[in-house]
């Protein structure tokens, strides 16, 4: 068989004209220094801010100092077999994270992976971790409760949705108790929450989660942990990343509450990169853009005038009840309000241990529904001069006046109301008719050590004898003069029924 030399040719003119591949260029680099989690790389000259990098261990990491000749990163995975002179490649991503409605009820890492033996999260949708926040004509007044189901809080101290209300006290003084009952009372409700978990021992967040999935909370709740033995890296993401997957929430039109357990676990990651990055230090050696760290973050949290808010429960950890110091200063300066916890009080027994007198809510009023609003004015400043009154009669109360006398014991009724356990949040209706049964006089003469019982006797005689007058608060939580009258009129039935 003869071989043509134009059929030759005309196969090979073929396959040349066929001849297509894809040209791609890639940034890459060389580590020149690695170590503790922080490499610093030669070579990258595109690289831009917060862009993943992929080492040669299949590692990344995140760009974080761009300088005139290198570029410093931290690495998110192992970091222990990175040496100089290994290659690294710039994706050309910025680091973003899974969201969306797939995430509700797992337990992720800050990267989006699922940490909870679920399984794969079924979700194509991403978005970028750092976002700047929505500006003020996009932004509407809160004026919308978030029911934490705590009394003192609903009272005095009203959240709303699209606040930010900020949780501070010392360590053991029930600030995640708080956090956490707020989340198992949004069960059966429209607000989607966030638990953001930094730098904590993974028995702690374990038990955490056990306790959302026993009160059926897990239901509207996402959990992202950064644990104490995680890199600082992922303890630096890990409120970014529950942030982002918020947004995506509100941006739908709902309503989500993120907590971030806790944000001084936060800043100390955070200085721990800055100092290995060789940032400059500042004071209690913070990076100078510490302030920065809290305020972008927590900007984020709003009511959007076009529908949707995200709400957030930041916790400051202080040392001896120091609120001065540095990161709890810039935080109370970011928040709309702040909820002060006493380890005093907490070992006297007020659980929760909330000082009212430094306690505050800057949305105050507007974030209360009109019966609780009516109910419980005049609350707070009575509470903080009971605690004012309190410390002199400690002196002796035969040389009081009956005014002076009388405001003390009320105040110590009052005191006790408003204890509540742990794990037990209380509905809106529930926790109206107790302050009526307060503010109106009623428990003057139920005796100091009998007022907890009868607050619980009270609930359940309410939810078993008058659920219309229940219901009526709850569907139309306006205090109508009839509706005073009947409630009134149910707790003296309840009065009579059992004596205090």
């Amino acid at each position: 068989m003869a071989v043509r030399a134009e059929e030759i040719a005309s196969i090979l003119r073929e396959q040349i004209e066929g001849f297509g591949t894809s040209v791609t260029a890639t940034d890459v680099g060389t580590v020149i220094e690695a170590g503790d989690g922080v490499a610093r790389v030669h070579g990258l000259s595109g690289a831009m801010y917060s862009e993943l990098l992929e080492f040669a261990n299949g590692s990344m990491g995140i760009a974080l100092n761009l300088e005139e000749e290198s570029v410093s990163a931290v690495v998110l995975g192992g970091y222990e077999d990175i040496k100089e002179g290994d290659e690294v490649r710039s994706t050309g991503r910025i680091i973003e994270v899974p969201v969306g409605d797939a995430l509700i009820g797992r337990v992720v890492d800050p990267l989006g992976n699922p940490i909870d033996g679920k399984g794969p999260i079924n979700t194509t949708k991403t978005r970028p971790i750092e976002r700047i926040a929505p500006g003020v004509t996009l932004r509407k007044s809160v004026n919308q409760p978030v029911q934490t189901g705590i009394k003192t809080i609903d009272a005095m101290f009203p959240v709303g949705r699209g606040q930010r209300e900020l949780i501070i006290g010392d360590r053991s003084t029930g600030k995640s108790a708080i956090a956490i009952d707020t989340i198992i009372n949004q069960k059966g409700g429209d607000l989607i929450c966030i638990y953001v978990a930094i730098g904590q021992k993974a028995g702690k967040v374990a038990q955490v989660v056990g306790l959302l999935e026993e009160a059926g909370a897990m239901e509207h709740t996402i959990v992202v942990a950064a644990n104490a033995s995680d890199a600082a890296a992922m303890q630096y993401l890990a409120p970014y990343a529950g942030c982002t997957m918020g947004e995506e929430i509100m941006e739908s039109g709902r309503d989500a509450l993120i907590v971030y357990d806790d944000l001084s676990k936060h800043a100390w990651a955070y200085r721990e990169i800055s100092l290995l990055l060789r940032r400059p230090p500042g004071r209690e050696a913070y990076p100078g853009d510490i302030f920065y760290l809290h305020s972008r973050l927590l900007e984020r949290a709003a009511k959007l005038e076009a529908g949707g808010s995200l709400s957030a429960l930041p916790i400051i950890e202080t040392q001896a009840n120091d609120v001065s110091a540095y990161i709890p200063t810039n935080v109370i300066s970011i928040t709309d309000g702040q909820i002060y916890l006493e380890s005093d009080l907490f070992n006297a027994g007020i659980r929760p241990a909330i000082n009212v007198g430094l306690s505050v809510s800057r949305v105050g009023s507007a974030a209360q529904t009109k019966a609780m609003k009516s109910v419980s004015g005049g609350l707070k400043g009575d509470m903080a001069q009971f605690r004012e009154l309190q410390a002199f009669a400690q002196f002796g109360t035969s040389d009081l006046d009956a005014a002076t006398r009388r405001q003390l014991e009320r105040g110590q009724r009052a005191t006790e109301v408003l204890k509540q356990g742990q794990f037990a949040p209380l509905s809106l209706a529930e926790e109206t008719a107790v302050i009526f049964s307060l503010t109106q006089g009623l428990l003057d003469d139920v005796a100091v050590n009998k007022v907890r019982d009868f607050e619980a006797g009270l609930r359940k005689f309410m939810a078993s004898n008058h659920p219309e007058i229940m219901d009526e608060v709850t569907q139309n939580p306006v205090m109508t003069p009839e509706l005073s009258d009947k409630l009134k009129a149910a707790i003296a039935t309840f009065k009579s029924t059992v004596p205090f």
